[in-house]
C-alpha cells in the first residue's frame, strides 16, 4: 500500500482554505446583521449591511449546496 503524500497535502489545503473562507463569510454575515440590530437602536438604517449579510449568508448556502452536489453525483 503506498500513500501519495501530493494529494493527501492539496486535499488538506484546499479544505483548510474552504473552511477558512466559508467561516469567514458566515462571520461577515452576522457581523452584518449586529450592524443592523445597533442601527435601528440608535434609529438609524444599515441597509448596505443588511444586503451584505444576505450576500454573504447566499454564498455560504450555495457553497455548501456546491459541496453536497460534488459528493452525490
Amino acid at each position: 500500500m503506498s500513500i501519495d503524500w501530493a494529494a493527501l497535502g492539496s486535499v488538506f489545503g484546499v479544505s483548510l482554505v474552504a473552511t477558512v473562507a466559508l467561516v469567514g463569510l458566515f462571520t461577515l454575515g452576522i457581523t452584518g446583521l449586529s450592524r443592523q440590530e445597533r442601527a435601528a437602536a440608535q434609529g438609524g438604517s444599515a441597509v448596505l449591511a443588511v444586503t451584505g449579510a444576505y450576500a454573504c449568508f447566499a454564498a455560504c448556502a450555495a457553497a455548501v449546496a456546491y459541496g453536497i452536489h460534488l459528493i452525490v453525483a
